[in-house]
């Protein structure tokens, strides 16, 4: 029997993304963000505050980077969601990581995280309900140690982390316990009559 909860941020599990831009100057910002999705086969949705430094940085540079926090760099993931770029100036440089530039769009790639999705402003779509930027992926990038040996990622190697909103917990994403497209094609085959 199912308990009701109320009103949950029921799905599981969310991303952790790191959305990076450069503010006027030339300055890296980034913020950790969950609540993001690849909403066409060259967009990526992120549905984020106008409020952020990262996206008011990213609507004057129409352009940002969104990276892939794994396992390995928690720590700095975790504290890129915890401070914000419009009270601490000096935000990215506590970390100690590297911003390099991107060579297609005019925004930073954080050279720790192993996967990074580098985006054109598209569109801001605001609502009464969200805001969301939409960015152009004009390139993914990725580590060669989170390649598999057909040249695409590997969920295992690469350890991506989870973010779980009911506990608010960090999980790691790797075991294959099945391949799309093909875990329910015994039910194709199924003949019900009076379907």
């Amino acid at each position: 029997m199912k308990k009701n909860l109320g009103v949950v941020q029921a799905v599981y599990p969310m991303p952790v993304l790191m959305v990076a831009a450069y503010d006027e100057n030339g300055k890296t910002n980034v913020m950790n963000a969950a609540w993001g999705m690849i909403c066409n086969s060259d967009r990526i949705a992120l549905f984020i505050d106008e409020d952020h430094k990262t996206t008011q940085n990213l609507l004057k540079t129409k352009a940002f980077t969104v990276s892939l926090a794994d396992k390995d760099h928690m720590d700095v993931a975790d504290f890129f969601g915890i401070a914000t770029g419009n009270k601490m100036a000096d935000k990215f440089e506590r970390t100690g990581y590297t911003a390099t530039r991107s060579e297609f769009v005019n925004a930073p790639i954080i050279e720790e995280f192993p996967v990074v999705m580098e985006c054109e402003l598209a569109e801001v779509v605001e609502t009464e309900s969200f805001y969301c930027i939409v960015g152009k992926i004009v390139n993914t990038a990725a580590e060669e140690r989170v390649l598999s040996e057909n040249g695409k990622i590997d969920p295992a190697k690469l350890q991506a982390l989870i973010f779980d909103q009911f506990q608010h917990g960090y999980y790691v994403s790797g075991e294959k316990v099945g391949k799309a497209w093909n875990a329910g094609a015994a039910l194709m085959k199924q003949n019900i009559s009076g379907r």
